[in-house]
């Protein structure tokens, strides 16, 4: 047992050393009015360390991380609009864990989605995702966010639902029998003749620290 757990936390002290020594710094990021900035993680390890001095995100600007399954995210001054979006997705209906340091200068209101997405069966995919983890937390001086009115400034959303809870069975399985019905012999009307279950995913975690 204690063999085990020398391990496990070696592990977790070396993905921290290299999630720091592989940290990407950027100056400033701007991103406008509507617009997007995505990162796309073409490595195998899908992780994203990233520290930036200034981000400033327009009303409805979207920063997105794809195939992304940890994110750490570092802003020293935050200069957030209306209807901003963070969102993350480890390409596999799965939502992104995050883990962001910010210093929110100007909040209007910011939506940090790491949804898990539904499984669609009929077609090639994955099954239901579970929702990211969230830890946001709050450097000295930041805004602090509210979570109750959308409708007033400094408000903060964090959506990290598991997916598969929406889904229909009843549509689900109709789908299923048409595309065995009109394919060859056996399930060759399904990609890799598999069957994903209509479990729903789980649901991700938050947690909002400030050090204040």
């Amino acid at each position: 047992m204690k063999k085990l757990l020398t391990i496990t936390v070696f592990a977790f002290f070396a993905l921290q050393s290299y999630a720091q020594s592989n940290m990407e710094h950027i100056s400033k990021l701007e991103i406008g009015k509507k617009a997007k900035k995505v990162f796309n993680n073409k490595s195998s390890d899908s992780i994203s360390s990233i520290h930036i001095d200034t981000l400033i995100m327009d009303d409805k600007a979207s920063l997105i991380f794809y195939g992304q399954k940890n994110v750490n995210l570092t802003i020293g001054n935050a200069i957030i609009g209306n209807n901003v979006s963070i969102s993350g997705t480890d390409g596999k209906n799965n939502g992104s864990h995050f883990n962001i340091q910010s210093n929110f200068k100007k909040l209007g209101s910011l939506y940090i989605i790491a949804k898990g997405d539904n499984a669609f069966n009929g077609t090639k995919t994955y099954p239901n995702g579970n929702g990211g983890n969230v830890k946001l937390e709050l450097l000295d001086n930041s805004i602090h966010p509210q979570l109750k009115d959308k409708k007033e400034t400094n408000y903060l959303r964090v959506s990290n639902e598991a997916g598969g809870k929406a889904v229909n069975a009843t549509s689900d399985l109709r789908n299923i029998y048409d595309r065995v019905r009109q394919a060859p012999a056996g399930l060759r009307g399904l990609p890799q003749g598999q069957i994903y279950s209509g479990s729903p995913g789980i649901d991700g975690k938050t947690e909002i620290i400030s050090t204040q």
